[in-house]
């Protein structure tokens, strides 16, 4: 979905998990909404309206009154990131905790979490990989950027095993310790209404099966970097997508091919978040027809 796209209320209390009563209230009485009428006289709302009940819900944690939340909310529109996101590499490059984590409330506040993960967080560590790569940062740098990211997507997934949507098993391969790129695809799920459940790094595909096995999930996703992790754990990957739908994940995604059914994401998480949706919707739509 595009930063113009619009949706119906209904999709939006999904994405949100704030009801549509709840909603209009926060329309009607702070203005924190803005949609657009359809020709048909429907009213859609946008990315923006998202990401201002999105920061209204973190206002309102942290104990401000409706109000105040709603004022806050609505004063961070969104607007040109990249300065913004500068800051943030730059912070993270001279190990400054402290400024590092204020860009990040500054972006969150004003950018929906697609916006977010699509536009400056992916991105970023794109970019990390790359310089680490070619030896233009240091095993430091590289550590100290990643595991203050992952403590600030792991912030963000809190409550996120608690949607009412389809469930979906999260994990990275045996061997595989780059989960960054995972977080984000579950947190552009739980912004969809998904249930994650999160084993992160380094699962052993047993203890997959074992999890899955216990909450019935809609999709187990194993996420890989390295082609050579799917390669020797091939045939209990294969194994895997008999009992259950399966997805790859990670850049290794597109480089392996099984002898299994298994969906391969290939695309950004936040468009393969999408993508997955409208499978899980239309898998559902399915069954109940």
């Amino acid at each position: 979905m595009t930063e113009t796209a619009a949706f119906r209320i209904g999709e939006l209390s999904r994405r949100t998990g704030v009801s549509p009563e709840l909603l209009r209230a926060w329309e009607r009485r702070y203005g924190l909404l803005r949609p657009a009428r359809s020709a048909g006289g429907l009213r859609l709302y946008s990315q923006e309206d998202l990401a201002r009940v999105q920061s209204m819900q973190r206002h309102l944690a942290e104990g401000f009154a409706a109000a105040q939340a709603a004022a806050l909310a609505a004063r961070a529109a969104p607007g040109d990131d990249a300065p913004a996101a500068d800051d943030l590499a730059a912070a993270l490059a001279r190990f400054d905790e402290g400024a590092a984590n204020a860009v990040f409330d500054e972006l969150l506040a004003r950018l929906s979490l697609d916006t977010l993960l699509e536009k400056v967080v992916l991105p970023y560590l794109h970019e990390l990989g790359g310089q680490w790569e070619r030896g233009e940062v240091s095993v430091a740098q590289e550590h100290f950027a990643s595991s203050l990211l992952r403590g600030r997507l792991l912030g963000l997934a809190r409550g996120w095993g608690q949607g009412l949507g389809p469930t979906a098993v999260l994990a990275c391969a045996p061997g595989e310790h780059h989960d960054l790129g995972l977080l984000g695809f579950g947190l552009a799920l739980r912004t969809r209404g998904w249930r994650i459940v999160y084993l992160g790094a380094d699962t052993p595909t047993s203890s997959v099966a074992d999890a899955a096995r216990s909450c019935d999930p809609a999709f187990v996703i194993v996420s890989a970097v390295d082609t050579r992790t799917l390669r020797r754990h091939k045939a209990e990957i294969e194994q895997l997508a008999t009992e259950f739908h399966l997805c790859l994940g990670g850049a290794a995604a597109a480089k392996i091919r099984l002898d299994a059914d298994v969906l391969a994401l290939t695309g950004g998480p936040v468009e393969e978040a999408e993508q997955l949706t409208h499978v899980a919707a239309e898998a559902a739509a399915g069954s109940l027809g």
